[in-house]
């Protein structure tokens, strides 16, 4: 009787990328780009992102991680230092790093000092991958050869990689890039698994992305939004949220004249609410002010904004 011939099993890989950078440079809109969906709000504001997303990948037997951070930047607040410490320590814990830099017409064949420094941050044990974004904003290629030779002696940089994250264009070289990074290890999360955040952590989200859309610099990020209610227990689902400010002012502008702006924020956030777990639900919205909250480290706590594990929810859903 022949001997069965053993068909060795491939081995999984799984690992965390953090996605690090300046505020603004585009990391967000990338995590979106890399994942196809819209986890990560944006804005044209800087310092849109608070916390740490995660957004899972998952191709055959390899999985990854990928955290988007918030920018990291020279902190004038309590919440401002945090969020700095969340980047750094992300990429400190990661088994890969994605170093994003924004280039243009005008940026110079040599890495800028803020880039550097932040640069310097990341451990040199991690293998770290160079992504210039916004590669499109510079029509002749020509030009674009001696930025990226020029960024790339920063440090010997695992890979070099141009994209348009806006557009969705390099971002399979990343992932092929990342899978040969990542080592050997189980899944951390199902194989249908698109991110760890709980559906309330992003219904907040979406309203807290309206705000920053429609008010631009009116109202600027003395804004948090907290769910203090999440009751499923109606035929259509009941979402009461509040939004702290730091002002009267800020109050008005949000509210705007009759409710206009307040509604016209509700209505895109419910759109996007819906649209995340398919069925119709019932958004309320409040403005309350709470002045100095980002400086406060109870109002901090209570707002989600207390710890790295907070996702600006009170509870898990």
């Amino acid at each position: 009787m022949a001997a069965k011939k053993l068909v060795a099993r491939p081995r999984s890989r799984s690992g965390r990328i953090a996605i690090v950078g300046r505020p603004n440079v585009g990391k967000s809109t990338l995590i979106n780009a890399l994942l196809g969906e819209p986890i990560a709000i944006t804005s044209r504001h800087p310092q849109t992102t608070r916390d740490q997303i995660l957004g899972v990948i998952t191709e055959g037997d390899t999985q990854l991680v990928f955290v988007d951070t918030p920018g990291v930047h020279k902190a004038k607040t309590k919440l401002g230092a945090r969020m700095n410490d969340l980047a750094r320590d992300a990429a400190r814990d990661a088994d890969a790093v994605l170093f994003l830099v924004e280039v243009g017409p005008t940026t110079r064949t040599a890495m800028g000092a803020d880039d550097l420094a932040i640069l310097a941050s990341i451990p040199e044990r991690i293998p770290t991958l160079l992504v210039l974004n916004k590669v499109d904003r510079i029509k002749q290629k020509a030009k674009l050869f001696p930025i990226l030779e020029g960024h790339a002696k920063a440090r010997d940089f695992r890979a070099v990689i141009p994209v348009s994250a806006l557009n969705a264009n390099g971002t399979h070289r990343i992932i092929a890039e990342l899978h040969e990074i990542v080592p050997e290890g189980p899944k951390m999360f199902d194989d249908d698994a698109l991110s760890d955040k709980p559906v309330r952590f992003f219904v907040a989200e979406f309203v807290r992305e309206q705000i920053l859309r429609k008010t631009f610099q009116e109202v600027p990020h003395g804004v948090a939004v907290v769910v203090e209610r999440f009751d499923e227990t109606q035929e259509i689902p009941r979402i009461d949220l509040a939004i702290h400010v730091d002002r009267d002012s800020h109050k008005r502008i949000l509210i705007g004249a009759k409710g206009s702006m307040l509604k016209e924020i509700g209505t895109e956030a419910r759109a996007k609410v819906e649209q995340m777990i398919g069925k119709h639900v019932h958004l309320q919205l409040w403005v309350r002010v709470t002045p100095g909250w980002y400086e406060n480290e109870a109002a901090l706590r209570e707002m989600g904004y207390g710890n790295s594990s907070s996702s600006g929810t009170k509870d898990g859903r």
